[in-house]
Formats: C-alpha cells, sequence, structure tokens
C-alpha cells in the first residue's frame, strides 16, 4: 500500500483524540475498521506508530517522526490546495471582472467607469450586506475586486491574503422628510432628534454599536431602529415614521433631505479589496483610481453632499465613533 494525505491525516487523528475509540468518532468510522486501517498504515511505514495503554494511545518513535512530518505536510497541502484554486479562478486579463460590493451607488458607479476604459471587458457583479461574505468571496477566488466599508477607522473585514485600499471616507448623514422641523437646518445636532425612531440598512461591523455609542454622548437613547432595504428606508423615512441613517454620497431624492450632523460623530470608509496572490498590478491600479473617480461622481451627485464638502475643504480623515 502507498502511503496518501488521507493516511497522514488519520494517524493525526489519531494522536490528537488520544484514543481509537475518539478518534473513530471524530473520523465518522467503527473503531474495527479504523483499527484495521492503521494496521495497513503501519506496515506501510515499517513499524507501530502507537502503543495502546490504559489510558488510550500514545505515539512510538517512529510515530512521532511521522507526526513531525505531518505538520509540515498537511498544512503545506491545504494551502497548495487553495492556492491552486484561487490562481484557477483568477483572471488572466482584464476581459472578464466579477466585481462585489454592498448595497449602495458606488458599485454602479465603478461599473460604468470600469466600462467607459475597458469596453470590451465582461462585467458581473455580486451584491450583498456582509461585508464579511464578500471578504470570503475574495478570499476563495469568487471575486476579483470588492467595494466594502468600515465604520471610522475599523479594521477591514478579515480573511489572510487579502489586500485593502481606501478609496474615500465620508460623513454619515440623516435623512429626513422634506417637511421635517430640522428639514431646513444645514446641519442637525444629534442631540435634537432624541426623541425619533431610526432607519438604516444592515450590516455586520461595528457601525450599531458605534451609533449607539454617539447617542449615548448625545445624551439618549435610541427608541428603535429598523433594519431593512434601501427602498424600505426610504419609504419609512418619507411617511415620517423613521429618521434614516446613511452614507453622505446618498443621491437626492424626491421628498427626502439629507443633512448631516454636527460635529461629524459617525464616519463611513469606503474601501476596495482583492486577493494580495491572484492580482495583475496593473489591472488593480486601474480598478482603484476608476473607484476613487467613481466616489466623487456620485458625491457630486448629492446637493447636501456637495454643500457640505465646499464648507470643509479639506478632505474628510474621519476616526473611529464611539
Amino acid at each position: 500500500m502507498e502511503l496518501e494525505l488521507r493516511h497522514l491525516r488519520t494517524v493525526r487523528a489519531i494522536a490528537d483524540a488520544g484514543s481509537l475509540t475518539r478518534a473513530a468518532t471524530a473520523l465518522g468510522l467503527a473503531q474495527p475498521a479504523l483499527s484495521a486501517q492503521l494496521k495497513r498504515i503501519e506496515r506501510a511505514l515499517g513499524g507501530a506508530l502507537f502503543v495502546r495503554g490504559r489510558h488510550g494511545v500514545r505515539a512510538t518513535a517512529l510515530g512521532e517522526l511521522v507526526l513531525e512530518r505531518s505538520r509540515i505536510v498537511l498544512p503545506a497541502v491545504t494551502e497548495l490546495q487553495q492556492e491552486a484554486a484561487r490562481f484557477a479562478r483568477a483572471p488572466r486579463t482584464a476581459r472578464h471582472l466579477r466585481l462585489g460590493g454592498t448595497h449602495g451607488p458606488l458599485l454602479g458607479a465603478l461599473v460604468d467607469r470600469l466600462a467607459g476604459v475597458a469596453p470590451d471587458a465582461r462585467m458581473t457583479t455580486c451584491t450583498s450586506w456582509s461585508e464579511r461574505e464578500l471578504a470570503g468571496q475574495l478570499a476563495d477566488g469568487r471575486l476579483d475586486f470588492a467595494l466594502a466599508g468600515t465604520c471610522g477607522s475599523a479594521a477591514p473585514p478579515g480573511a489572510g491574503g487579502l489586500v485593502w485600499r481606501e478609496v474615500a471616507v465620508d460623513p454619515v448623514f440623516v435623512m429626513v422628510p422634506g417637511g421635517h422641523p430640522l428639514a431646513g437646518r444645514p446641519e442637525v445636532d444629534l442631540t435634537d432628534l432624541a426623541g425619533e425612531e431610526w432607519a438604516c440598512v444592515p450590516g455586520d461591523g461595528c457601525f450599531g454599536d458605534c451609533f449607539t455609542a454617539s447617542c449615548a454622548r448625545a445624551g439618549f437613547t435610541p427608541r428603535r431602529m429598523y433594519e431593512t432595504d434601501t427602498a424600505s428606508l426610504v419609504h419609512l423615512v418619507r411617511v415620517g415614521r423613521a429618521v434614516g441613517l446613511c452614507r453622505a454620497t446618498f443621491p437626492t431624492t424626491p421628498g427626502i433631505v439629507t443633512r448631516p450632523l454636527t460635529g461629524t460623530p459617525l464616519a463611513w470608509r469606503h474601501l476596495l479589496g482583492w486577493h494580495g496572490a491572484a492580482h495583475l498590478p496593473d489591472l488593480t491600479a486601474t480598478v482603484l483610481t476608476e473607484a476613487r473617480t467613481a466616489h466623487a461622481d456620485v458625491a457630486a451627485g448629492s446637493d447636501s453632499y456637495t454643500a457640505w464638502l465646499s464648507a470643509h475643504p479639506v478632505p474628510y480623515a474621519g476616526g473611529r465613533p464611539g
């Protein structure tokens, strides 16, 4: 019998479990079947790997040698399989781009920009409420680039090997109906909204905690938060059911006004991510440049953000609220 990777995994499982009974349970095998398999492995390697005792099994000198080598071989093979899968899925040219993003206008603006600079490229998009889900798709090679975000200066979504670069940082604005008493103000103090109910789009970062902390500093606890899709959020604000929280790039919408919060207590950082082992340098530079230009285009579509930027000529650096 030739030694295979599955045999090394079996030896590892027995050593980790400390007994054949527990190892058989972990592997989903009957103990006699595992014992027979161990004997075949030992014959292939030329000697006993474990000594049985009253309290389980312990590795022999040969067993320790095999286990030591398996600690190197198994992770290396796993990493090779993952890298090969990413390589196989990665685009070799810019003719097919798989883009992901959280819900909002920036992804569409980026697609529009890239279609202008690479008219022959085929582009597909995937949207998600979850920055972690997008990071996982980048790590698995199912996306080439993803637009995600973090609250203030919080860490980017996880997954090893990913590279994140900042596209822009926006203040968080509030959305109120056009007839709201505060709609005519150039900016709104969070304290003046203490009696309101709230609405926002969902996410898996720290934004909700940061918002609650900002309200606590303003001296109140939010009455209720509706987490919903963008269309429902607009409806809830338009009918006066809730005050919405949005990125400053939210486009001008009939019946609704967006206003900055005094002191900018909340910020949103737009990020572009990709996997470091699978990107093409020239393509990455192009996508990052176009993402930043797309953000500027989207910002220009918001009257309130344009006014805010004219009063704050220095780019907003942001900071993690809370």
